[in-house]
Formats: structure tokens, sequence, C-alpha cells
């Protein structure tokens, strides 16, 4: 029997728009080979009209960053009634908001590196104030968009300027080890360490093919890596994100480690993180499709259907 038609949100305007295009199309290639008649949107402007028009049984939201991860897409998909993958409202808005999730993880008494917010009006002199080395990154983008590390008094202009942003966030450079907590459901996946051939996990060392190593399940002392899938999980759950999240953290070298930020709709293109964990607990990628997909079909309204 042919399964329904599942509408796949995908490339979008934000700057991860590449990557969404990546993700897309590898969520369409699974869907088809599970089964599901698949269409695809990538205008948000005509999207009500042209989901009205479809009448598809759920949706998979394939979107990076913007309108398609800050809380816009989840409330326009809950009003029609079309139940979709991944993190509702709430969760969106305060993981998209890097600085809302590290006061939230400081309530939990979460281990997050220090920084402050500051307006790009006054960005230089509050940036300067911090000292150095520091993180310079946009408060509300994903993939590494924006971000740099300064060493160097000079180069901080460089920094806030590339940020492109109206609050900029400024954080203690923690040097040290990277790891990646995938949460699928309520339960941590097997972790996984990334070590870029680059100066950082930068957007080239994400998304091109040899730019870093993932190694999972990630070589590390039992207890500290079960301390840090704790963590993880506590964050998903103060978040109030479901069925699937991904949580980044460093390591330093005296084996403490802090939480950077926790990204609730991860991306799913080869090269990404998330099917590489859901590959090490025995899950395929075609079956971490499937399993999304019915999480989102549980939730269409009777009325839209």
């Amino acid at each position: 029997m042919h399964k329904p038609l599942i509408a796949v949100l995908m490339g979008g305007k934000s700057a991860e728009r590449e990557i969404s295009l990546q993700t897309g199309a590898g969520v369409v290639r699974a869907l088809a080979d599970l089964g599901y008649a698949t269409q695809t949107f990538d205008d948000e402007d005509g999207l009500i009209d042209g989901l009205r028009a479809a009448r598809p049984a759920a949706v998979f939201n394939a979107l990076h960053g913007g309108a398609g991860e800050d809380g816009t897409i989840q409330a326009l998909l809950d009003w029609l009634g079309i139940g979709y993958q991944g993190s509702g409202i709430r969760a969106c808005v305060i993981a998209m908001d890097k600085w809302a999730t590290k006061a939230l993880a400081r309530a939990q008494g979460l281990p997050v590196p220090r920084g402050r917010l500051v307006d790009a009006a006054h960005a230089e002199a509050d940036a300067r104030a911090f000292g150095l080395p520091c993180v310079v990154k946009p408060n509300g983008e994903g993939s590494a968009i924006g971000v740099s590390i300064v060493r160097e008094a000079s180069a901080l202009r460089e920094a806030l300027a590339k940020t492109g942003a109206a609050f900029v966030l400024v954080e203690e450079y923690i040097e040290g080890r990277e790891f990646t907590v995938a949460v699928l459901g309520d339960e941590t996946l097997p972790l996984v360490e990334i070590t870029p051939h680059d100066a950082f996990y930068t957007y080239a060392a994400k998304y091109t093919a040899g730019g870093s190593t993932h190694t999972v399940p990630a070589v590390l002392d039992p207890h500290i890596a079960a301390l840090m899938c704790r963590d993880a999980l506590s964050l998903h759950r103060a978040l109030g994100a479901r069925d699937y999240s991904r949580i980044d953290l460093m390591l330093d070298r005296s084996g403490s480690h802090f939480i950077l930020e926790c990204n609730t709709l991860p991306g799913l293109t080869p090269l990404s993180l998330f099917p590489d964990a859901a590959r090490a607990a025995g899950l395929s990628y075609e079956a971490l499709i499937e399993r999304l997909v019915e999480c989102a079909r549980s939730r269409t309204s009777r009325s839209w259907l």
C-alpha cells in the first residue's frame, strides 16, 4: 500500500539555505525509498496556499536557521493543524537564542562558558572588556556562521563585523576537545567527538568532505562521557525539546565540560553528525527518517485530514 504524501520544507531564506537543501534532498530520497509520496516547498511566502492545495499527511521540516528554526514555521503549522517533526514553538524560540539557552542552562545548574550579550552599537568596547582570547558569534545563527576566535585585540573589530548581527555573544574560549550529543526521543545516542581540520569547527569544516573527522562512539573516559550525556539530556528536557536535538559541548584540558548550544533541527546531510550517531546506535538513515515522520503524522489534527 502506498504511503501518504509528506510535504518537505527545505531551502528557505536563512544563511543556512544551502545546508537545508542538502538535508531536504536526503530526506526526500529516504522518504521515496520508504514508499512515501513527497512534495517539496521552498517558498515561505506561498507556503500556506501551497500546503492547503497539497493536503499532506504531515510536514517534514528540513529548514535550518531563520523562520524554519526560530518558532515561526512551527507556529504556522500549529495554526494549520499540520503535524511536523521536531520541537514546538517554545523550545525553538529559546534554542535559537544562544543567550537565552545559556541562561536556561545556568538556571538548571548546567556548565556553560562565561559570556555576555552585547549590543552591536557598543560591541567593541564591551568585547574588549571581556578579555582575550574569546569567541565572538551572532546570537541567533547556526552552522558556525559568523563565528570567530579572537586572540588579538586588533582582530576584534573584523570579528564583530563578520557576525552581521544586531546582538553578539562574546564567550570565553575553551581550549580542548569538541563533542556532540544526539538526543532521539528521550535518550542519548552514542557520543560523537568532532576533530575539525580547520582552526575550529567552521562552516567549511562542517560541510566540506574531509573537513572534519567524526569519531563515534567517542574514545573517552566512560564517567566523563556519561556526565556529558546526562547534562545534554537535561538541557533537552529543560528546553522542552521533542523528538530529536543535538547538543554541542567542549571538554577542556582539565576534564571539565561546557555546553555550547542546542540544535532543535539538526542537519541530516551526508556529512551531518546526527545520522552518524544514529548509525552507531544501529539506526539507518531511512529508519531515522521514518521514525521522525511517524512523530509528525501523530500530531496532524483530524480537522486537517
